[in-house]
């Protein structure tokens, strides 16, 4: 039987040892919370829409209160972008078109995102942050994008034509899919922008694209139309592509949240819960919006 003496210095060993195996892993493996870097990009839109500032802020605050990722945001790309996120596991972009287009040193930020995802980081665009310009692609349609997140929102766009138009009342549902991104959030009706004919390539969307939400939209000629999608990337990276919401109210809605948290978390490669990422928020001025409505209120 050991003595106290023994114990005591075995103990102290597998104590030293237990700091010095901590202190050798990578901070992903001794710190679980993985790092997601939001991205916001340039808008010219009135207050009270895309409002992708106070959505940058928003977004943060609940996926800082997931304990699963760590949120930074930024407005703009450093020089050393490819060493300053070597550790991030997911970037989000919320802005008026695909942000890196439209951002300062252009082809130095595609270049980062080309190592970036190579390593399988995720890719995540909100809203208007989906959209790409006939400038921004080929002839054919074809940008790092497509690749990236499995599909795109083609604006003013000669191969294809999307469709930008407010909805009184757009009702969207979860697809009958079994993916980590539908969990915990039901079909929900809300008065927004959700963009329709996204482009998924020339022969639809790929085999490892999934659908996540369809809208029976527009309501004169319905047709069941992608409103979010996800890919599992070749890389081992994902992406997930949301083409809502236009008005900053609607993040009030907790259906619509969860599905965007849920699809954040997914890229980033952390578990998404069983009942979803389901987060309650303050008032939505408590970010800072440019223009503060009557109403909402959570």
């Amino acid at each position: 039987m050991d003595s106290p003496t023994q114990i005591t210095r075995r103990t102290a060993i597998t104590g030293t040892a237990a700091v010095v195996l901590a202190s050798a892993m990578p901070a992903s493996a001794a710190d679980e919370a993985a790092r997601v870097l939001i991205v916001v990009g340039p808008t010219n839109h009135p207050p009270g829409t895309h409002e992708v500032a106070a959505g940058g802020r928003l977004l943060k605050h609940c996926l800082d209160a997931t304990a699963k990722v760590k949120a930074d945001i930024v407005t703009e790309w450093p020089a050393d972008g490819e060493k300053a996120f070597a550790d991030v596991a997911s970037v989000v972009f919320i802005g008026d078109m695909f942000p890196p287009e439209i951002m300062p040193n252009r082809d130095a930020i595609m270049k980062n995102l080309a190592t970036m995802t190579k390593r399988g980081c995720g890719i995540v665009c909100v809203h208007y942050a989906t959209g790409l310009e006939a400038k921004h692609v080929s002839a054919e349609g074809d940008h790092p994008l497509l690749q990236w997140m499995g599909g795109y929102f083609a604006t003013r766009c000669n191969h294809h034509k999307s469709v930008a138009r407010v909805f009184k009342e757009a009702t969207i549902e979860p697809a009958k899919a079994d993916h980590p991104v539908l969990r915990g959030w039901k079909t929900f009706t809300l008065h927004d922008e959700p963009y329709i004919n996204n482009y998924f390539g020339k022969d639809g969307p790929a085999k490892n694209v999934t659908a996540l939400a369809t809208a029976m939209l527009p309501p004169e000629k319905p047709n069941k139309e992608i409103v979010a999608w996800a890919v599992d990337r070749a890389d081992s990276g994902r992406g997930f592509g949301v083409v809502m919401p236009h008005f900053y109210r609607c993040w009030q809605l907790e259906d619509l949240r969860t599905m965007i948290l849920n699809g954040i978390l997914w890229t980033a490669k952390q578990d998404v819960p069983k009942g979803g990422v389901r987060v309650k928020l303050p008032d939505l001025a408590t970010f800072k919006p440019a223009a503060v409505e009557p109403g909402m209120k959570k």
